[in-house]
């Protein structure tokens, strides 16, 4: 058979790289180091200690002190993420139609099934390189979205060089676990029949727990450096939050997120006995210790409240149900237009850039109800660490430092429909209440206990 479908492709977009590498100044040029000055003044003793006790204006006062244009910058990038997230999903049709209306997928699957012999391992070569077709003909986007646009928002720190080493490293990455999860879920559609959606929805399922299991052990190691953090308050306040609340840990690790990324971040990761406490270097380096109990105390609070788990199950009948309406509809597309496309059975593997659009249109029409439930055990995480850390004010100075890339106060459907986290004005003003009623608790019942004249 012939690739040259493929051979053309590459060439285009080898070209589209070299155009928009060129076109890109390195981080290091004095365009992209302009545009990096996301900054805010930390709140001094004086303003803290003139805080309103009243939630509302206490509320109000964290959001004035983000000045006009980091607001338009903030709301500009995020904003962005929404037309975004529709192009890619726009992009993911274009694909799946690409693939479905030529022959080289067809072509790929015929090859691998004479070389090859066993349904298995077909299946896991298909998986493997539509993991690559997919990288090739989405890397025009995947540089503007990843690269591009993160340098022109001043979040990017890596030259384009570094940032496609490690596309690529993703890439085979992703081609390892491709080819694991086709070669096991047509192994399942073939085996199990009308009844595929359950089954497969069950393995996939099962593949998520491991992945988060393995995840911190084998892959994150593989895109960042982690090493323990030096002994001081860091250190010693945080084990003994965590230790105090079930964690099983003895240490904590940063990671060296500044060679990617100006962001801040934190969490504590892992199943099934694989549990670390990590946080990234721009955390430590930009924000004080009460900035840091109090991000530390929320990701502690994800792990005891067993958000993790819980997730899984709740995600796992999400793609049950996804994988139901895929049989539905995956069947009537099939009938309709199966053998324009050479590919009449569901349990086909060349029907995966079918499957794959179908239910990746699924998850982008449930977005919000995703988003929900991932902002729900964010709430929960808040008041956790509110309890555990006892530092409001740290936790709301650290709130500030994420309007760098998220949009600070949307609208409440904006919200709702968009926000996976809560918004930094929705977050403050949780951490102003929990101030306001910790400070007027204890006055109010010396009030009560006080003789009457």
């Amino acid at each position: 058979m012939t690739f040259s479908f493929w051979h053309r492709a590459t060439a285009l977009l080898a070209l589209c790289v070299l155009m928009l590498s060129a076109a890109v100044a390195a981080p290091d040029a004095p365009a992209a180091a302009a545009s990096s000055a996301f900054y805010l003044k930390p709140a001094d003793a004086a303003w803290v200690a003139a805080l309103p006790v009243e939630a509302n204006a206490a509320t109000q006062a964290w959001m004035d002190r983000i000045p006009a244009e980091v607001k338009a910058r903030s709301d500009a990038y995020f904003e962005g993420g929404y037309w975004l997230d529709l192009w890619n999903w726009v992009w993911g049709l274009g694909l799946a139609a690409l693939l479905l209306w030529t022959r080289p997928s067809t072509a790929l699957r015929a090859w691998a099934e004479r070389k090859l012999k066993r349904t298995f391992f077909v299946d896991a070569c298909y998986g493997a390189m539509y993991a690559v077709a997919g990288w090739v003909l989405s890397l025009p986007l995947s540089i503007y979205q990843d690269f591009v646009r993160e340098h022109q928002y001043g979040m990017a720190t890596q030259s384009f060089g570094e940032w496609l080493s490690e596309h690529v490293l993703n890439l085979a990455v992703s081609m390892v676990l491709s080819a694991v999860l086709v070669a096991l879920l047509y192994a399942v559609l073939r085996r199990s029949g009308a009844r595929w959606w359950l089954w497969g929805g069950l393995l996939v399922s099962g593949l998520l727990t491991v992945m988060v299991a393995v995840s911190p052990v084998f892959i994150e190691p593989l895109f960042n450096t982690y090493k323990p953090v030096e002994a001081g308050p860091v250190k010693t306040q945080v084990l003994a939050m965590a230790q105090a609340n079930g964690v099983p840990a003895d240490n904590i690790f940063e990671f060296d997120a500044s060679r990617q990324t100006t962001r801040v971040s934190a969490n504590v990761s892992g199943l099934l006995g694989t549990a670390a406490i990590r946080l990234n270097d721009n955390l430590l380096r930009r924000a004080s210790l009460p900035e840091i109990r109090a991000v530390m105390a929320h990701e502690i609070g994800h792990y005891t409240l067993n958000h993790v788990p819980k997730m899984l199950l709740q995600m796992g009948l999400l793609v049950i149900i996804g994988f139901a309406v895929s049989n539905w509809l995956m069947g009537r597309l099939l009938a309709r237009f199966g053998t324009a496309w050479r590919v009449t059975r569901l349990s086909d593997v060349a029907s995966l850039p079918l499957l794959v659009v179908v239910f990746s249109s699924y998850m982008f029409l449930i977005s919000p109800l995703i988003n929900t439930i991932v902002r729900t055990a964010e709430i929960e995480a808040d008041y956790f660490g509110l309890n555990t850390a006892r530092e409001p004010v740290g936790m709301s100075e650290a709130l500030l430092k994420l309007v760098e890339y998220r949009k600070a106060d949307p609208g409440p459907i904006e919200e709702v429909l968009f926000f996976d986290h809560p918004s930094a004005r929705t977050r403050i003003h949780q951490a102003m209440r929990w101030r306001e009623h910790m400070l007027q608790g204890p006055a109010a019942a010396s009030a009560a206990a006080a003789p009457a004249h």
